[in-house]
């Protein structure tokens, strides 16, 4: 990889200490090429780990099973598995609010464009669109007492927008992402994003591909579990330089459990924000500069092996620009690029130009100057985001089966502090219902609540309830309006206990 001497003693000062402001200088052609490149290796990332997604899960992919890509692939995984793009085209609703809104826009403007978009989600994005269409503002949207999935991957994948506007700006981009990270998450899966965005704006100053790993680190609290679980990925790259599969098992040893999804509890199943983090920043680490060896280190990882790479790719795509994306996988971009993303207004070519033209205002609004061949860029010191904690106190104990189909009500018995059931509501003739729900403890009513059969407006976890009383306790989950068109089905329960 290329090396910049000066560049990295320049960047040493500008993000130590109380040093005084430092700036840097960037052609305009320079920062186009490298928001390309950002939106391009995130594009290519995230097909290139497609047919693996959570394919493999607690396993890596070994060495000797081919990754498929070729000339023709991007365009056809584009028209063929449209879903297969939530990470981007989440990304593009958030760019699409900045230009409608400006770079004022409110947090419910970020909330209300999602929330009404027709496209599928999932985890932590689900539970939070379903919260705020029935009411539950950002943050308790994606607060963990109203969101399970508060610790899953969610905004992670979707930060990107906020480091491709915010150049050398990685306090620049947290802001933005308070904005938007807390409709959907909150802790570490906030941090996910955080981290990623920072990765992104201290990828235009640096072509060290360390330095921007461990810098933007410095944007999360350190009492954190994501903190620590990076820093650990960061002690072990330097412990074992030359194999990234040890390091993969040195974090499957210390950091695969994932406490709040049920989805993923007592399961080798991961969608923790910092667990895959930390194949991001191994793919990183061990791709070295090498955008090929980067893809299939972080796909091969296993998990959400498309977002992780799409991360990866994504931030290493800045480093080097667009132009020195390698051909091989630079083939098929031509013909989507004019292409609308699916379920958006916008498409790739469309997103370099308006990225760019966010990020010119933001380089002014810090403390930057745009001239008419180059920019002038207010590198920022990361500071930490106030610390944030997820279901504490409560620690998985007990997994109870239920294999329920609910017309009308059900009962089960927990010993603990709180549950969450994994299920759904479920059409029967294929139209949209609204089932009315009650949710008693002990007797005691503690919630009502709507459990929709259409998708997009789905409650993603559709029962839980956290700081209970420790003990032994009766949930019953009652349905007010039953029909013969629509059930509730209840999988199983995740019980917590104190930690």
């Amino acid at each position: 990889m290329k090396s910049y001497p000066a560049l990295a003693l320049f960047l040493g000062c500008a993000l130590s200490g109380e040093a005084a402001a430092q700036t840097t200088r960037l052609s305009l052609e320079k920062l186009k090429d490298k928001i390309a490149g950002g939106w391009a290796g995130q594009t290519i990332g995230v097909t290139f780990g497609g047919p693996t997604e959570f394919r493999y899960n607690g396993t890596m992919i070994q060495p000797y099973e081919p990754i498929p890509w070729y000339d023709g692939y991007l365009l056809e995984t584009f028209q063929k598995i449209p879903g297969l793009y939530d990470d981007i085209y989440m990304d593009f609703t958030f760019v699409e609010v900045l230009e409608e809104k400006g770079l004022d826009a409110k947090t419910s403007d970020f909330a209300e464009a999602f929330a009404h978009r027709d496209y599928l989600l999932w985890h932590a994005n689900q539970m939070a669109r379903y919260n705020v269409l029935q009411g539950i503002d950002p943050p308790a949207s994606g607060h963990w007492r109203n969101n399970p999935e508060a610790d899953s991957i969610d905004f992670q994948i979707e930060a990107d927008f906020a480091g491709l506007m915010s150049p050398g700006m990685p306090n620049g981009a947290a802001e933005i992402s308070d904005r938007v990270g807390h409709v959907m998450n909150h802790g570490d899966g906030f941090y996910g994003g955080v981290y990623v965005a920072a990765m992104y704006a201290l990828a235009f100053v640096s072509d060290d591909v360390g330095q921007v790993v461990e810098r933007a680190l410095e944007t999360i609290p350190r009492e954190s579990t994501f903190h620590q679980t990076i820093e650990d990925v960061i002690r072990w790259h330097r412990q074992y330089p030359d194999d990234w599969r040890e390091t993969w098992f040195e974090i499957e040893k210390k950091w695969s459990e994932d406490i709040g999804s049920p989805i993923g509890v007592f399961r080798a199943f991961n969608i923790d924000a910092k667990l895959n983090a930390a194949y991001v920043v191994m793919g990183l680490l061990y791709g070295d500069g090498d955008f090929g060896k980067t893809l299939e280190i972080s796909t091969r990882a296993g998990q959400d092996s498309d977002c992780n790479p799409s991360s990866a790719a994504g931030i290493l795509g800045v480093i080097l620009g667009y132009q020195e994306i390698p051909a091989r996988f630079q083939a098929g971009l031509a013909a989507i690029e004019p292409l609308d993303f699916p379920y958006t207004r916008t498409s790739l070519r469309e997103v370099y130009g308006l990225s760019y033209r966010h990020a010119l205002q933001s380089i002014r609004r810090r403390g930057g100057k745009v001239g008419k061949d180059a920019v002038e860029i207010v590198v920022e010191e990361p500071k930490a985001v106030p610390l944030e904690r997820n279901f504490e106190g409560h620690y998985p104990v007990e997994e109870i089966v239920l294999g329920r189909e609910v017309q009308e009500e059900t009962t089960f018995a927990f010993e603990g502090i709180g549950f969450a059931a994994a299920g759904e509501a479920r059409s029967k003739d294929g139209k949209d219902h609204v089932l009315e729900a009650q949710l008693y403890v002990d007797g005691t009513l503690v919630e009502s609540f709507n459990l929709p059969t259409n998708p997009s407006a789905r409650r993603f976890i559709p029962v839980y309830r956290y700081e209970i009383p420790p003990g032994r306790h009766e949930a019953r989950v009652r349905i007010s309006n039953p029909s013969d068109a629509a059930l509730l089905w209840l999988d199983y329960v995740i019980v917590y206990g104190p930690r």
